[in-house]
């Protein structure tokens, strides 16, 4: 029988920011494939479709007791690893890499859901082994092995982004859950060792070339540098009002590569401004806040950090992306949640989020 307790504390404001920042999504994808005339493209309209697919995976999530999801976080994370494994063998091929399993009329992209059953398993740990005196290495061994596996076969892909906010979100709960100084500065030190062996041995010229054009953009303003010499153009012409809605000369033009995923901010620059960027910052910063609100209430561990899982992703993703756009960090590929076209993406976050409206509504229920 439904509980209409569910309704009455149901978490309305976290909903509402979630559906300003979808609705903004279409615009801003609606904005970077338009055509010249006031049919959707079938980009926008794909998009408008993955929306609504996501708002009822939301309200799905958030209908089942997150407890329940607990006990069902090895069984997402397995099947979740079983997609990593099978994207080699039934992968597509996009932008020079095999990401996406096609399911007939949809593809998905395994490794976006590997952040949300990564995120269940980890949070389940967290919950269960609590040392009083925080974290020791010997006691993150496990976490780690198990946050290795979908990171290291989303590394193969080769998907560096997504693995890097795989590697940020466990970083950020192991750290909110209390972790050794002595601890995390062997690991802090471990990491800045492998640094080097891993530029040598793992990454690709082109990752490689997208770093050094990071360092020197116009050592190749027509090649490895055009993507970030041209987004931050795109974003200095929109200037303090921007050029409005659909009049941004710089995407109608065709001079910004990959407008409606990685470089979709650009878009919005421009067309808004500076004080439009503003208005989409204070709505991320009503989120994430409301996200730490909703962590620090929760019921129990479990919960709080799952929450707090949810608003690492959103967090990690947006510093990463508008860093990428405003030249600030290297183009790893990550997009600009709820905003950037891609239906795995979207789906992804807005699973977090209904996680979070479980939590934060059943804190009143038990």
């Amino acid at each position: 029988m439904f509980d209409r307790r569910l309704l009455v504390h149901f978490d309305w404001l976290l909903f509402v920011l979630v559906l300003a920042l979808v609705g903004i999504g279409i615009m801003g994808v609606y904005s970077a494939t338009f055509e010249g005339h006031t049919r959707l493209s079938s980009l926008a309209v794909r998009q408008i479709g993955w929306a609504g697919l996501g708002f009822i995976a939301m309200l799905v999530v958030f209908a089942v007791d997150y407890r329940e999801l607990e006990r069902l976080g090895y069984f997402f994370f397995g099947v979740t690893l079983v997609l990593l494994l099978l994207v080699p063998i039934l992968g597509s091929f996009g932008g020079g890499a095999r990401r996406w399993i096609s399911f007939g009329f949809f593809s998905l992209q395994p490794s976006e859901l590997a952040k949300i059953s990564s995120l269940l398993v980890l949070a389940q740990y967290l919950h269960l082994v609590a040392p009083p005196q925080g974290y020791a290495l010997r006691d993150l061994i496990y976490p780690g092995v198990i946050m290795a596996l979908p990171a290291g076969l989303v590394l193969t892909e080769p998907n560096l982004g997504t693995a890097t906010i795989i590697g940020l979100v466990a970083m950020t709960l192991v750290f909110a859950a209390g972790i050794r100084l002595n601890s995390l500065a062997t690991l802090g030190t471990v990491a800045g060792g492998l640094l080097l062996p891993f530029w040598h041995f793992y990454m690709k010229p082109y990752q490689k070339e997208r770093i050094v054009s990071f360092l020197h953009p116009d050592s190749d303003p027509l090649g490895t540098g055009y993507h970030m010499i041209q987004s931050k153009i795109t974003i200095g012409s929109g200037q303090l009002w921007g050029k409005g809605f659909l009049q941004g000369t710089q995407n109608r033009l065709e001079f910004l590569p990959e407008k409606h995923t990685d470089f979709i901010f650009a878009v919005l620059a421009e067309e808004w401004g500076f004080l439009g960027v503003c208005i989409l910052f204070l709505l991320y910063g009503a989120l994430l806040a409301r996200l730490l609100v909703i962590a620090g209430k929760a019921r129990d561990r479990f919960g709080s950090f799952v929450v707090l899982g949810g608003a690492a992703i959103v967090f990690w993703q947006v510093l990463i992306n508008v860093g990428m756009n405003i030249g600030f960090l290297p183009v790893v590929g990550v997009p600009l949640p709820f905003l950037s076209y891609g239906g795995s993406s979207l789906l992804a976050v807005m699973l977090a989020m209904g996680l979070a409206l479980n939590v934060s509504t059943r804190r009143f229920l038990f």
